[in-house]
């Protein structure tokens, strides 16, 4: 959430942020809206400070025994005015509060501005390989081998929902368990274990609702949503908390399953492990202090790119443009791994910077050591990485003439020594 006071005294520069990301949105009610509010506080400081004065002046009469009558009505007709000012500064900051969850964080100037097609390629790992045979894509493999069940997935749940089994089953945890050591171990993650449902304040905190609310799925009864990330219940660890300096930055990763209710467009990416509507992902959040974050991205970055080197894929590093960022990111990098059988390049992880954007929604904040002074928290968070897509990439990269898949050997120790996936 951006702060109001930036807004104010910033509206042409939060305009041209908007532009850049293609949104349209007017500024001008929610100043209004904030004009009026200021107003209200201005009338309420003068109501009360006529209300003390009455309190102060029928002290005095009753000490000297006179009558308070007179004062005593006047002062009850001020007090009832800042009853009525008060129901309206409550009802203003809530249309205020309203306008403000609706509006992108500011893109950061470093970012290309424009549509998807403006996305920049800043780096690449490894070339496509090349094989002497045409290589199959990931579906017609699972199929073969008999480690993806999609048709009775589809049945247990509904289109968009897979059934892992056999060693499909063991390769999912086998990079579950693989990743969260790799970043526990050698990245300096603390491993976490949050709820998979959360309520309407810890959405609100990362900034999915309101706006994002029709792409989640809810439990209406309890009014709790099946989170589409880890990075919901992670960064609300410490919602409405005050952290010490020292203790920054702060690591956290967790594994969890995802759901998300748009599951994509229509057609072939819908088809296999492309688009699902419940995967899993391992996810790294990250709290610092403002002036690191920038530099905490870049390493984010590095920490997920860790998992694709160890796992020998090739992939590149994209620089979202301005058009293509989340709702609450300022800077963002996807990384994409290539996927010979589809032969595409498939996003498998997504590293943003929020700074503090959702510290603000979330009210996570720090004390400077030597100042005391309160400042908002920046919060970062990367998939480290997320599944199916790396399962795809895996399942087509190494596969053989004869159907079968090689499993990496970063995975071994973790599939029970199984070194091949082959049809049985």
């Amino acid at each position: 959430m951006l702060d109001m006071k930036f807004i104010r005294e910033n509206k042409e520069l939060v305009e041209t942020s908007l532009r850049k990301r293609g949104t349209k949105m007017s500024l001008d009610e929610l100043l209004a809206f904030d004009e009026e509010r200021r107003k209200i506080l201005l009338d309420l400081d003068d109501l009360r400070r006529q209300k003390n004065e009455a309190n102060d002046e029928i002290t005095k009469l009753l000490k000297e025994k006179k009558d308070p009558k007179v004062r005593i009505a006047s002062m009850k007709e001020v007090a009832s005015k800042i009853d009525i000012f008060e129901t309206e500064l409550r009802n203003k900051e809530e249309q205020i509060l309203k306008l403000l969850l609706m509006i992108p964080n500011m893109v950061d100037a470093s970012i290309p501005v424009g549509d998807p097609t403006h996305n920049k390629i800043v780096r690449q790992w490894g070339e496509p390989k090349k094989f002497d045979f045409k290589p199959q894509s990931h579906t017609a493999l699972c199929e073969h081998l008999d480690i993806v069940d999609f048709a009775r997935g589809a049945k247990i749940s509904g289109s968009g929902f897979i059934l892992y089994k056999k060693a499909g089953a063991l390769l999912e945890r086998a990079l579950i368990n693989f990743m969260l050591d790799l970043h526990a171990t050698k990245h300096g993650f603390q491993e976490m274990w949050p709820p998979a449902l959360v309520n309407r304040a810890s959405m609100t905190g990362t900034g999915q609702l309101p706006k994002l609310e029709d792409d989640m799925y809810r439990l209406k009864e309890d009014d709790l949503f099946l989170i589409p990330t880890a990075e919901v219940p992670v960064t609300n660890i410490h919602r409405d908390e005050v952290l010490a300096e020292e203790d920054l930055p702060l690591y956290y990763t967790a594994y969890t399953p995802c759901f998300r209710r748009e599951a994509g467009s229509y057609g072939k990416e819908t088809k296999g492990l492309v688009r699902v509507h419940q995967f899993d992902k391992v996810e790294l959040v990250k709290f610092v202090k403002p002036e690191d974050s920038f530099d905490e991205l870049e390493k984010l970055v590095k920490n997920a790119e860790s998992v694709l080197q160890s796992l020998e894929l090739t992939y590149r590093v994209v620089m979202l443009a301005s058009g293509d960022i989340s709702f609450a990111a300022t800077k963002c990098y996807d990384l994409e791994a290539y996927a010979p059988g589809l032969d595409a390049w498939l996003e498998v992880s997504s590293c943003s910077n929020f700074i503090d954007f959702q510290s603000r929604r979330a009210n996570i904040r720090f004390r400077r050591k030597e100042t005391k002074k309160m400042e908002f928290v920046h919060t970062l968070n990367g998939s480290g990485v997320a599944l199916a897509r790396t399962v795809i990439a895996i399942i087509e990269n190494y596969q053989q003439k004869d159907g079968s898949v090689v499993v990496p050997d970063v995975l071994r120790s973790y599939m029970r020594g199984l070194e091949k996936i082959e049809s049985r």
